[in-house]
């Protein structure tokens, strides 16, 4: 009888835990008589918990004196104005454009202009022109890439569109900040050590839109009626005020990784126990964080009794090759007692990475579409009746 022990990943408590085991072994034992499904709960035990009741979280804005007595003052946290404005630079960041298109959305219909006017965005774009001659010198604490920001932004088929809707001056200001946006994003899109701080990010736009035909002033009127009244400002300050809740909500995923990588060996020689009181043969079915324990285990000492490893969304594949897989070195190679590999991903489930160009030879790679998006996809494997087509097909 084919003994298949089941590791969870990360994040998974009780009751849920059952939940998924059940799952799991329904999904198995539909398809092959016989198997003996052995759930490994290793979160009880060896997950992340927050040790000292969450004493590390931020005190709320407006609850009075200081954050649970540790010394912060509660005039040192962030007013919810700033929340909001941080909230619109962060859409912005996602896409320049964004304030762009709220403002055509706002314009008229378009009617035939009449002979020999100027279209409205004509100056701006003769502005932009000009701000490009000039290289990354008027924005050169954002980092490069004005000259082709500016570039780009001249010729945004929206452009026209918002003209019509703004007086110069708002159009001007909001330009601005669609440069300054579009230099960040590319600064945090190459991962740039270092990016500059609101103060000098404000800086820079109220100088870009001086430069662009605004008068001098800051930049909080046109952010406020655009971004931030579409999207709600409310938005932000809701997270915040639930902070708590969201971080004893998603803690416990980051929590058991990072645990894990300082901390492991307790949960590896609990599942060494467990698979040596089995009798062969065994499989290994993980999911997450879960196939990193397994591997770790089996690269660290022989486990004959197993004769195969299934990892579904897995990032063990990641981590040896980033160098942080903590039981082998890339380049090193996987031990000749390593068993037969599994590793199924989906291509959306971008916390799946591939072993096969790693390990040639070693690992087989599959691909498997639950037409879920991320972070969807990484947590719709078990509900996947192809999952259990591949594992079966390769149980010992």
């Amino acid at each position: 009888m084919t003994a298949v022990v089941f590791i969870h990943g990360t994040g998974v408590r009780e009751p849920g835990f059952s939940e998924l085991a059940g799952r799991v072994a329904a999904g198995l034992t539909a398809l092959r008589d016989g198997l003996r499904i052995v759930p490994y709960y290793w979160g009880g035990a060896h997950g992340a918990t927050l040790a000292a009741g969450g004493a590390s979280l931020p005190a709320q804005a407006g609850t009075g004196g200081t954050a649970r007595g540790l010394g912060l003052e509660l005039a040192d946290i962030p007013a919810a104005a700033d929340d909001d404005t941080a909230a619109a630079w962060a859409a912005l960041y996602a896409d320049p454009y964004a304030e762009l298109a709220l403002a055509a959305a706002g314009s008229e219909p378009v009617v035939e202009r009449p002979p020999g006017s100027v279209p409205p965005e004509q100056k701006l774009q003769a502005q932009l022109a000009a701000l490009a001659a000039q290289g990354d010198a008027p924005a050169a604490e954002l980092g490069p890439g004005l000259a082709r920001a500016a570039t780009d932004l001249a010729a945004h088929p929206l452009l026209g569109p918002a003209a019509d809707a703004l007086d110069p001056g708002d159009l001007a200001v909001l330009a601005a900040r669609s440069l300054a946006a579009r230099l960040i994003a590319d600064a945090l899109d190459a991962d740039a050590p270092l990016v500059p701080v609101g103060d000098t990010r404000d800086a820079v736009v109220d100088r870009l839109a001086e430069a662009l035909g605004a008068p001098p002033r800051g930049t909080e009127r046109g952010l406020r009626s655009l971004l931030l009244r579409a999207a709600g400002s409310a938005a932000s300050r809701a997270v915040v005020r639930r902070r708590r809740a969201l971080t004893e909500a998603a803690h416990p995923a980051a929590g058991d990784i990072l645990r894990y990588l300082s901390r492991g060996e307790a949960v590896r020689a609990e599942l060494r126990t467990l698979v040596a009181g089995l009798e062969p043969p065994v499989a290994l079915v993980c999911h997450s964080l879960g196939g990193i324990i397994a591997l770790d285990t089996l690269i660290s000492a022989p486990l004959p009794q197993v004769r195969l490893l299934v990892t579904a969304g897995s990032q063990g594949p990641f981590l040896y090759e980033s160098g942080s897989l903590p039981t082998l070195e890339h380049p090193a190679p996987l031990p000749p007692h390593v068993p037969d590999w599994l590793n199924l991903y989906d291509p959306r489930d971008l916390l799946s990475y591939l072993g096969a160009g790693l390990f040639p030879g070693r690992v087989t790679d599959i691909a498997v579409d639950s037409r879920q998006p991320f972070p969807a996809s990484h947590s719709a494997y078990w509900t996947n009746p192809a999952v259990y087509r591949h594992i079966v097909d390769r149980l010992p």
